[in-house]
């Protein structure tokens, strides 16, 4: 059952004892947070500069440029490279024996994808898409396995990569499992939107439909558009010619019990 948002105040709840969730940290000098009571998220770090380090590849790596909703991979293909997104988005996706799909991670630029090779992997689990026209690096898993082994920092900066990753991931599973659809959404609007991240926050979200809100926490459209039109009312989004704007106030949404 969604959460009420009739009698929010700008004073942040108690967090439920025995249950700790990542969240953004509080910005906004309405916003009251006792210290301690509130995880926040990991810091991601800024995005890696490859360049110099994937230049001095001379065979294994090659470069792309993928069409919005362009296939770069498929379930059940052999698994022998990792990708780099130079630009652009890219969906992981998984379906099941009957056929479901569910959406396993947006990943931005900056981001690894495909790294599961490396570790003996022999055929894709997932699939992934272009969610936006994206620039996507290739490079052959015996040219990344040299790399890594070549470029000591390139290799600690990669695995703090995956680290991070999987730190978020499974943020987003405690999420999915313990919280509403609601909240689900007002936490990814603010994970979308860079807060509680340590580069700066976007207060606009480029144009995302509806369909693929749902998709990333779960849910049907018709609930993504009740709750953003509920938020909008609130005053913790808005919208422009741009896309979404998002306040940090919308943390209230994420906190509420």
């Amino acid at each position: 059952m969604a959460t009420s948002l009739a009698t929010m105040t700008n004073s942040a709840p108690r967090a439920p004892l025995g249950r700790s969730f990542p969240l953004p940290p509080v910005t906004d000098r309405k916003l009251k947070v006792v210290p301690n009571q509130v995880s926040v998220l990991p810091e991601q770090g800024a995005a890696f500069d490859l360049q110099s380090p994937l230049n001095k590849l001379v065979t294994g790596r090659s470069r792309r440029e993928y069409l919005a909703g362009e296939s770069v991979f498929s379930q059940g293909e052999p698994a022998n490279a990792v990708f780099y997104i130079k630009s652009g988005k890219v969906k992981l996706t998984v379906v099941s024996m009957n056929g479901k799909e569910a959406v396993i991670a947006h990943l931005p630029a900056g981001s690894f994808f495909g790294e599961a090779s490396l570790a003996g992997q022999a055929v894709r689990v997932c699939s992934a898409y272009a969610l936006l026209p994206s620039t996507v690096v290739h490079i052959d898993k015996t040219a990344m396995q040299d790399l890594l082994h070549r470029e000591p920092k390139f290799a600690e900066q990669f695995l703090m990569h995956l680290l991070a990753r999987n730190i978020r991931m499974e943020a987003d599973l405690v999420d999915h499992l313990f919280n509403s659809s609601e909240k689900r959404l007002a936490r990814l609007l603010m994970l979308m939107a860079n807060f509680g991240q340590d580069t700066k926050p976007i207060p606009v979200i480029a144009k995302i439909s509806q369909e693929t809100l749902a998709e990333m926490i779960g849910t049907t459209r018709s609930r993504v558009s009740f709750f953003l039109n509920r938020f909008r009312d609130l005053g913790y989004i808005d919208y422009d010619g741009g896309g979404m704007l998002i306040d940090s106030s919308l943390v209230n949404v994420v906190l509420h019990d």
